[in-house]
């Protein structure tokens, strides 16, 4: 039988990240267009996993010198292929020993559905799941006053995709901790999109020019802003205060920080 430890220790051999289960009982309370039984209705355990973005590969977009580098190793190829494998390798370790697994990857939660039902009683396709909110459930970390999902080893800076599977495994406790003591990171963002409460205005962030990405799968989705400002600023804070359990020789922020402004495109936006 294939237990827990084994799916951990193989995902670590490929140098996954981070790693977290959660029993399919914890998705109860989710609806049909967003519960992984509605994919694959046999499920018991969701797998997360988890891949770092490289500190390193935001150097360029901290300086504000080279972009193209973020934009591969810390979105498209981190995403795409190198995430992307890992999934693939953990999926077919668990049917290599005989139980079915389904790779996920995170497309947005808020993509509306492209067709029909095709049977009395089902959602229509496409069923996404929320994978942070998958990521919560398992175990790996928490969202933070910026609206990024917040892990003790890495602060903002990681990515992931589920596998659901017909085998049961143990689940990881819920995390209790906390990452993030910060009160509010509203003096993080320069167009004031975020507020005191950690509400977060997206048609802000879609404008913004200090490292925000439209989203890459579907405009309805929201913007990817973990090479933005505010990721960047909120990571400083984190590495600064001990936060966070990946550490570094030199501080991340070396300088104060480049800004854009530009209140004709709020207006605009």
């Amino acid at each position: 039988m294939l237990r827990t430890e084994d799916v951990k220790n193989f995902a670590r051999e490929i140098r996954v990240d981070l790693i977290g289960i959660a029993d399919i009982e914890r998705f109860n309370d989710i609806p049909p267009e967003h519960n992984p039984l509605s994919i694959f209705p046999e499920t018991r355990s969701v797998i997360v996993i988890g891949r770092r973005i490289p500190r390193g590969a935001l150097r360029g977009i901290e300086e504000g010198t080279q972009f193209a580098n973020y934009s591969l190793y810390g979105r498209d190829w981190l995403n795409n292929r190198i995430l992307a494998m890992s999934t693939f390798k953990v999926s077919e370790f668990l049917e290599d020993n005989g139980w079915e697994a389904v790779p996920v990857p995170n497309l947005p939660p808020e993509v509306p559905p492209s067709g029909i039902p095709v049977r009395e009683g089902q959602p229509a396709p496409n069923v996404m799941i929320d994978i942070e909110d998958a990521a919560i459930k398992a175990g790996l970390g928490e969202i933070g006053h910026c609206g990024f999902f917040l892990t003790p080893e890495f602060g903002p800076r990681q990515r992931f995709q589920i596998i659901l599977t017909d085998l049961r495994l143990e689940p990881d406790p819920l995390f209790n901790g906390k990452v993030c003591d910060y009160p509010s990171c509203q003096s993080f963002c320069p167009l004031n999109a975020i507020t005191a409460a950690g509400v977060i205005d997206y048609k802000k962030c879609n404008i913004c020019e200090n490292g925000v990405f439209p989203n890459p799968y579907h405009s309805s989705g929201k913007p990817d802003r973990l090479g933005a400002i505010c990721a960047r600023s909120c990571l400083d804070y984190l590495e600064r205060h001990n936060l966070i359990k990946n550490t570094f020789q030199n501080p991340f922020r070396k300088r104060p920080s480049w800004k854009v402004v530009s209140e004709r495109r709020i207006e605009e936006g």
